[in-house]
C-alpha cells in the first residue's frame, strides 16, 4: 500500500496567534483551534496547515504529512527508514515518522480505528 499524497503541513511556532493570522492573511480559514495554542487552517481542497506552538527553546520546524488510508495495512518499502512506528496522537489519528535519504523527517498519517 502506498501513500495518497500530501495531507497537510505541520508547523511549529513560537506564537500561535501570529502564525494563524499570517496564514489567514494568505487566504486560509481556521478550521479548528485547540485549547493548547494549536489548530488547523484550510484553503480550499488543498492540504491543510496544522500549527502548534512550542517553547522558545525549541526550533520552529516544518514537516510534510503524507496521507495513509490504513495504518494496519501499510507496509513501508525496505528503502524507507522508519524512525517511529504508527502511534496514536492526541488529535485522533495514527502517525508514523520516516526519514528520507537526505535526513529530512516526514510524517505519515492515518485515521485512528474505533
Amino acid at each position: 500500500m502506498a501513500t495518497e499524497g500530501i495531507e497537510a503541513l505541520f508547523l511549529t511556532t513560537h506564537n500561535w496567534g501570529k502564525a494563524a493570522k499570517f496564514f489567514q492573511s494568505l487566504g486560509y480559514e481556521l478550521d479548528f483551534a485547540t485549547d493548547h495554542n494549536s489548530g488547523r487552517l484550510r484553503n480550499g481542497d488543498g492540504p491543510s496547515v496544522f500549527i502548534a506552538e512550542v517553547p522558545e527553546d525549541q526550533e520552529p520546524q516544518t514537516r510534510v504529512v503524507l496521507k495513509v488510508p490504513d495504518a494496519e495495512a501499510f507496509r513501508p518499502d525496505p528503502a524507507v527508514e522508519v524512525v517511529t512506528a504508527f502511534e496514536d496522537t492526541h488529535y485522533g489519528t495514527k502517525e508514523m515518522t520516516v526519514r528520507d535519504p537526505d535526513g529530512r523527517l516526514w510524517s505519515l498519517q492515518a485515521p485512528a480505528k474505533d
